[in-house]
């Protein structure tokens, strides 16, 4: 499935290009005839499947730490406000500074100066939350803690609103759709490192989330420092998603849902068999989402539009079922 929707996602598109041309470029060959299409294939759609591919395993993983770590089926990736922060700086940026910035006279803007902002912010949030993890002694807390720095981001964007340009309250409602058509392929190797950090970091948390199912008492007897081991979680889950809404925008739903449709196909709780499977689930929805969103003759929708046509029924499956289970 997920080598099938990587295919489809660098042979059909807005633009229709034949196969076998296609396969020419990926081959290295050129058509002369077309030489747009060259970009098409190399600059566009083959960036946007490794990006969608890396941002759904990364998101899908850190929802699934999270929902281990707090003990809730309804914790997903931006409950902590690390996307808060990203979408505060980036706020700053488009509608506050009106998308450009001079560093020691140079003029930064587009792109790559939301990624800087937005990737400054989540970090901000980050570094906020690891101070705060010092003294506040249980998860829940530093959770009510990331959820009231949401809060506290939320009024600030909506003051910025409130006083933005037309052109400027624009540009921020499109990157809050999210996307993964602005990971170009320079770009391309840096985000896959951090993305790969944070991954790798996610599975070497097997043991310890697996304790964890038991209970921090359970845990902590078999010789796990819980309150480190929560740290380490909250801080791959803040790099994961620091990285993806800072390159890719908000992607909502994938981190919430997709462990719950894992859980349902395997039955099991056990993370080396759950995790795995959780980073294969959200790559291949984020290429299905990635799909749908550049059907041909569509035109390219933002991915925000399709995410929650998959994640909230599972959302919903989930609220109906712990329901029926509290009856």
């Amino acid at each position: 499935m997920l080598l099938v929707l990587c295919a489809t996602n660098i042979f059909f598109g807005p633009v229709d290009i034949p196969m076998m041309d296609a396969l020419k470029i990926l081959s290295g060959e050129s058509v002369a005839e077309h030489p747009s299409w060259y970009f098409i294939i190399i600059h566009s759609r083959v960036p946007q499947v490794f990006t969608a591919l890396l941002c759904g395993a990364g998101l899908a993983a850190s929802g699934l730490l999270l929902q281990t770590a707090l003990r809730n089926p309804l914790a997903g990736p931006s409950i902590l406000g690390v996307d808060s922060g990203a979408n505060l700086a980036v706020a700053v940026v488009l509608m506050l500074m009106g998308g450009t910035m001079t560093v020691s006279g140079n003029s930064i803007g587009g792109h790559l100066l939301v990624i800087c902002a937005a990737m400054l912010g989540a970090l901000a949030v980050i570094a906020m939350l690891a101070m705060l993890s010092v003294r506040l002694k249980s998860p829940v807390m530093l959770l009510v803690a990331g959820v009231m720095i949401s809060y506290i981001a939320s009024s600030l964007i909506s003051l910025l609103q409130f006083g933005a340009t037309r052109q400027g309250l624009q540009a921020f409602t499109f990157w809050g759709m999210g996307g993964f058509g602005s990971v170009t392929i320079e770009r391309l190797p840096v985000f896959a490192i951090l993305m790969f950090v944070g991954m790798i970091g996610a599975v070497l948390m097997i043991k310890p989330l697996d304790a964890m199912l038991l209970g921090d008492d359970y845990a902590h007897n078999l010789g796990i420092n819980v309150r480190l081991t929560h740290r380490l979680l909250f801080m791959l889950t803040g790099l994961i998603l620091a990285t993806t809404t800072a390159f890719c925008g908000p992607v909502t739903f994938i981190g919430l849902a997709t462990p719950h449709l894992a859980r349902l196909l395997t039955g099991s709780s056990t993370h080396r068999i759950l995790l795995p499977l959780t980073m294969l689930m959200g790559a291949v929805i984020a290429l299905l989402c990635l799909q749908v969103c550049s059907l041909p003759q569509s035109g390219v929708l933002p991915v925000n539009v399709v995410t929650p046509l998959v994640g909230a029924p599972v959302v919903l499956w989930v609220v109906l079922r712990s329901k029926s289970s509290l009856d």
